[in-house]
């Protein structure tokens, strides 16, 4: 930013060229923030020998240090002793917060008790990430506490489950749910580094391997043909396998991994602070905000994504844009995830409220992603009510044969 002084009437003046818009007694801060974050594909990172987790996001004169360790109840219960053990090995100080990270305490009194524990540990400004060990829930949690505690401060995202994994714990947004609203408060407030290790999916329930392969099935489906093979080949024994490296399906849990997280980066990272709000990865993400706060706790986040990705292609093969053996494929690679196409709360009312909810949150359009084939989208701005309903009476009739 750069300013001249006028003695006369004492006030700095805007540089050339901006006069006229600030006014003679006005003054315009043009700055910008270079971002940038890693992530990062890391066996082994409780491993003692490892030092990955422990150096993670921390500048080279503050390592060792200390760290605040906020992780999810089930993991600590899991993984804490070894969490405890790494540290302990590394020389790092090491203080839990141990949060029960939950869909229904994803509000801020939950950011509220993360912030006491971070003023309780006395976090530095910028040498000592917090480090979050979790899920989706608990690592939105965390990135909203750091981006609040002094304005913000670093943090380390450990992402142990699938969803988060390719999902929420790889882009810049943070939030938590308001009233009825999911993510209605939050912040763009990326993590140094997210550090992924597969290990932890072998302790994973198979529902949730099924709930974050629900988010790589909608990359697939608007942006990656090769991806929807993979699932449509293999969809059934990633779920068996858990995603496991050491297995018969582990080269093929590999490249799904790599396919699903490079195809989000590339849509994320021209536009981090979603100045476009046309947005491919906006797919699956019309109508189950609404959809799964009103079923939780019985969907989770990715089937919840599932029925609104099988509506919209629904809508997609009413308009021409899949034809029927494409929708047939769409839908059969969903039945062989063990993903839902619908639920009792989809009714009609309750998805016509989510869509106006939605057009609010795109600034006034619907900007609907619709897959048009398999890996591509077409956006469109004029669905109706009427074609809402009769794609949901498809989806009925398609749940109740199932």
């Amino acid at each position: 930013m750069t300013a001249q002084l006028d003695s006369a009437q004492h006030a700095v003046l805007p540089p050339p060229g901006t006069q006229d818009s600030a006014g003679p007694h006005g003054w315009r801060v043009s700055t910008s923030k270079e971002v940038a974050y890693e992530v990062r594909l890391v066996a082994g990172l409780l491993d003692p020998d490892n030092p990955a987790l422990a150096t993670a996001g921390a500048p080279e004169p503050a390592r060792p240090g200390r760290r605040l360790v906020v992780v999810d109840a089930t993991v600590h219960e899991l993984y804490g002793d070894r969490v405890r053990a790494y540290f302990e090995k590394r020389g790092v100080e090491y203080a839990p917060c141990v949060i029960d990270a939950h869909e229904s305490v994803k509000n801020m009194e939950t950011v509220f008790e993360i912030v006491s524990a971070m003023d309780a540990f006395g976090v530095s400004r910028r040498r000592e990430p917090v480090i979050a060990i979790g899920g989706g829930v608990l690592t939105d949690l965390v990135g909203l506490a750091a981006s609040l505690y002094r304005r913000s401060t670093p943090y380390v995202r450990v992402p142990t489950t699938l969803i988060c994994m390719v999902d929420a714990a790889i882009g810049a947004k943070t939030g938590v749910n308001f009233h009825e609203h999911k993510n209605r408060l939050g912040t763009y407030h990326p993590s140094a580094v997210t550090l992924i290790d597969r290990e932890f999916l072998g302790t994973l329930d198979r529902r949730h391997i099924r709930n974050g392969l629900a988010e790589i099935l909608k990359m697939a489906l608007v942006k990656d043909s090769a991806l929807f093979e993979y699932l449509a080949a293999h969809g059934p024994r990633l779920v068996e396998d858990r995603m496991a490296v050491d297995t018969g399906s582990g080269d093929v849990a590999t490249e799904v991994m790599r396919l699903a997280i490079t195809g989000m980066l590339e849509e994320l990272e021209p536009n981090l602070w979603e100045h476009d709000l046309k947005r491919l990865v906006d797919f699956g993400h019309t109508f189950s905000p609404t959809v799964e706060m009103h079923a939780l706790p019985e969907l989770l986040h990715g089937e919840a994504v599932s029925t609104d990705m099988a509506l919209c292609a629904v809508l997609a093969h009413r308009r021409g844009l899949l034809d029927d053996a494409a929708l047939h494929r769409v839908l059969g690679v969903m039945a062989g995830l063990g993903l839902p196409v619908w639920h009792p709360v989809c009714t009609t009312e309750l998805i016509v409220r989510g869509l106006e909810d939605t057009v609010r949150h795109r600034d006034g359009r619907q900007l609907l992603p619709l897959p048009e084939g398999i890996g591509h989208v077409r956006f469109v701005d004029d669905v109706t009510p009427a074609e809402l309903d009769a794609a949901l009476r498809v989806l009925a009739r398609t749940a109740e044969g199932a």
